[in-house]
C-alpha cells in the first residue's frame, strides 16, 4: 500500500469553498466536496468548518456522530496533514479555529465515556453497526451485486446497514438494470393524470346527489359532494398506515440467513438503497412496480366501500403515495431551512439510514412510530 499524500496546512486553507470543500480529523485530511449538498445538517454547516479539524462536531455537542457517519467520512479521504510545513503561510488557517472550540475539544477527551458510549451504540437493538473495508468488502463491487448477497448469509443484515457512497449494479443486463432506475419526476409525470381523472369523476358523480350509503337494509344516508375532501383525507391517511408497515415489516424485515431468495428479494426492494442511501436513481419507486401496490389498493377499496366511496378514498392513498416519494427524494437531496419542519424530518430519516435502521418508519411523518413504539429518541442537529 502506497504512503498517504501529505498537505501543509496551507494547502488545506485553500480548500474552503462549495467548488472545493476539505476538512480535517485530527491529522486527517478529507475532500468533502461531493457530500456538501447530501449533509443532513446542510452545507453551510460544513463550509463554516472548511479547511479546519471538525473532532468537536464529531463528538457532539449537539450530537455525537453514529459509527456508520465516521465510516462514512472515510470514503473522502485524501491524505494526512504535515505538521512540520506549519510556518507563517499557514497562520490564517490556525486564526480560524475558535478557543471556545478547542475548550470544547479538550472536554470530550474523556476515554472512558466515549468507550462506555461505543459500547452502548454497538449493544443497541437499533444499532447494526459493525467495521467494514470498502476495498476488501464482502461481494464484487464489479459484478452485479443482486446475484452475490444471498450468499453472504448470516453477514448480510450487518453488511446491508453499512452505508456508502457508490453506484450500485444490481443486473448485468442492461435493460433490467435500467428498469430498476427512475428518475425522481416520472412519479407525479405518471400517477397525478389518474389522481386528477379520478378526482374529477369523484366529485362529479357525488354532486348528481344520487350516491347513498347503506347502512342495513332498510337504512341508508345520502353522500353529497361536500363530504368528498373528507372522504380523500381519510385515503391520505390509510396510506399513511400503509407506508409505515410496508417500510418497517416488508421493507425491514430481517431475512432468514439461510434463503438465498429472501436476501435477494429484500436487497432488491430495500436493502440496495440502504446500502447508497444517496444514489439519486433508485430513491422512487419505478411506476411499474408501484402500479402492483396501487392496484391492490385499488381493488381493496373497491371491493370494501360503494363503488364512488371507494374511489374517493383510493385517490386520496395514490395523492398520499405520490408526496411520500416526493418527500423521501427531498429528504435524501433537499436542503430544507434550518428548524423547519422538513429540516427536522431529514435529520430524522438520516438517522434512521445511519444508526437507528431498527426505527423511524415513518417518512412522511413520525405519526405512527409513537403508537407503534419505534420513535428514534431525539438528538438535536
Amino acid at each position: 500500500m502506497s504512503p498517504p499524500r501529505l498537505f501543509s496546512e496551507a494547502e488545506v486553507a485553500r480548500h474552503c469553498t462549495e467548488d472545493s470543500c476539505w476538512v480535517l480529523l485530527g491529522t486527517r485530511v478529507y475532500d468533502v466536496t461531493g457530500f456538501l449538498s447530501t449533509h443532513p445538517g446542510g452545507e453551510a454547516l460544513i463550509l463554516r468548518r472548511a479547511a479546519r479539524d471538525v473532532g468537536p462536531e464529531m463528538e457532539g455537542p449537539p450530537h455525537r456522530h453514529s459509527l456508520n457517519a465516521r465510516r462514512w467520512m472515510e470514503q473522502y479521504y485524501v491524505g494526512e496533514l504535515e505538521r512540520s510545513s506549519r510556518g507563517e503561510e499557514a497562520q490564517p488557517l490556525r486564526e480560524r479555529r475558535k478557543p471556545e472550540e478547542k475548550t470544547q475539544a479538550a472536554e470530550k477527551e474523556n476515554t472512558a465515556e466515549k468507550q462506555e458510549e461505543e459500547e452502548q451504540e454497538e449493544c443497541s437493538p437499533f444499532s447494526l453497526c459493525s467495521s467494514v473495508d470498502l476495498e476488501k468488502d464482502l461481494v464484487d463491487w464489479g459484478k452485479p451485486l443482486a446475484w452475490q448477497v444471498g450468499h453472504l448469509r448470516e453477514r448480510y443484515d450487518a453488511w446491508v446497514h453499512q452505508p456508502v457512497d457508490r453506484p450500485i449494479r444490481l443486473f448485468g443486463n442492461p435493460f433490467l438494470e435500467a428498469s430498476t432506475k427512475t428518475s425522481w419526476y416520472w412519479v407525479p409525470v405518471v400517477w397525478l393524470p389518474i389522481i386528477l381523472y379520478f378526482s374529477w369523476q369523484c366529485y362529479t358523480t357525488l354532486a348528481q346527489e344520487t350516491t347513498r350509503l347503506a347502512l342495513t337494509s332498510d337504512l341508508s344516508i345520502p353522500v353529497y359532494k361536500y363530504s368528498f375532501p373528507l372522504l380523500f383525507a381519510m385515503g391520505w391517511f390509510l396510506w399513511s398506515f400503509i407506508e409505515y408497515c410496508i417500510h418497517r415489516f416488508v421493507f425491514h424485515m430481517k431475512p432468514p440467513a439461510h434463503n438465498y431468495y429472501l436476501i435477494t428479494i429484500h436487497f432488491l426492494l430495500h436493502g440496495q438503497h440502504h446500502k447508497s442511501p444517496f444514489d439519486g436513481s433508485r430513491l422512487v419507486f419505478p411506476p411499474g412496480l408501484a402500479s402492483v401496490v396501487v392496484g391492490v389498493f385499488y381493488l381493496v377499496l373497491h371491493k370494501t366501500l360503494p363503488d364512488v366511496l371507494g374511489q374517493a378514498v383510493f385517490v386520496g392513498g395514490l395523492c398520499g403515495y405520490v408526496v411520500y416519494d416526493m418527500i423521501h427524494y427531498y429528504l435524501h437531496y433537499g436542503s430544507p431551512k434550518r428548524g423547519s419542519y422538513m429540516y427536522n424530518l431529514k435529520a430524522y430519516h438520516v438517522k434512521h439510514h445511519f444508526k437507528h435502521q431498527r426505527a423511524g418508519f415513518g417518512i412522511t411523518s413520525t405519526f405512527w412510530d409513537h403508537p407503534f413504539n419505534t420513535v428514534i429518541p431525539h438528538e438535536r442537529f
